[in-house]
């Protein structure tokens, strides 16, 4: 089985290259850092099975499956590893046949890989037919927005297009990749309101959308920096870094990096 794994997070595609090593059906695999680079890799080889995220800049993960489409190669079979599950029904449509969601767990996602790989065409639509209810579900579940007041209008966002919540004296800041919104609530009350949707508290006043983290570092002072997708940081207080081990499903060859 050749892979080719498609993610802008360096973590996500360090943890599926690490699943994809252990697995003796797969001869190679390719790693690329957004569907940019992904073009490039699939006009000069042939994959059976693709890893691909769908929120990514420039080129999104459903464009890309619908230049493929279009495209005059053999189209391999599209697994979708992504935290935006309300985007999943649109991929399906262009022909994926499975998606994990993020975090994921090593055993779902080798259960995506073995599906993806050995079953025939139409077992995989018969998969579909299983999965459409339920996507329409969680679909329906996952794109429910908030209503905000701001600057005198009532504001419908997506809690999930949010990369982290900033406490500014007795208003918060809804930070997103494009603009934010002041919002007139205390930060402990919106940390309850946002957890359903991954948001994770790191410091009293600050709340990170777990999907929008890159990285994390130690520092000497028993603290921590945390990067979120742009490159803005965030300090982790010691009262909050037990916080940190709900960013992912299992951690692996971090060693004891966030003991007590």
């Amino acid at each position: 089985m050749r892979v080719l794994i498609v993610d802008d997070e360096p973590l996500a595609r360090t943890a599926l290259a690490q699943i994809l090593a252990s697995r003796p059906d797969v001869e190679h695999f390719d790693s690329a850092c957004d569907a940019i680079e992904a073009q490039e890799y699939l006009s000069k080889d042939v994959y059976d099975v693709v890893l691909l995220d769908i929120s990514m800049p420039e080129l999104s993960g459903l464009e890309l499956l619908g230049r493929l489409q279009k495209s005059q190669r053999p189209i391999p079979s599209v697994v979708l590893v992504t935290a935006y599950a309300q985007h999943t029904l649109a991929a399906f449509e262009k022909h994926a046949v499975d998606y994990v969601l993020k975090p994921f767990s090593s055993e779902r996602l080798n259960q995506a890989l073995d599906f993806a790989f050995r079953r025939s065409a139409g077992e995989r639509a018969a998969r579909l037919v299983e999965l459409i209810p339920h996507l329409k579900t969680l679909t329906q579940q996952s794109s429910s927005k908030i209503a905000i007041k701001a600057n005198g209008r009532i504001v419908f966002i997506d809690p999930y297009d949010l990369i982290a919540v900033q406490a500014e004296g007795n208003y918060v800041l809804l930070q997103q990749e494009a603009g934010s919104f002041l919002l007139r609530e205390s930060i402990s009350t919106v940390a309850e309101k946002f957890k359903p949707y991954g948001f994770v508290r790191i410091h009293r006043s600050v709340l990170v959308n777990s999907a929008f983290v890159q990285d994390i570092r130690p520092c000497a002072t028993g603290e921590y920096e945390l990067r979120v997708k742009g490159g803005k940081e965030y300090t982790v207080t010691r009262t909050y870094k037990n916080n940190l081990k709900s960013l992912a499903r299992f951690w692996m060859g971090t060693g004891t990096a966030l003991a007590d």
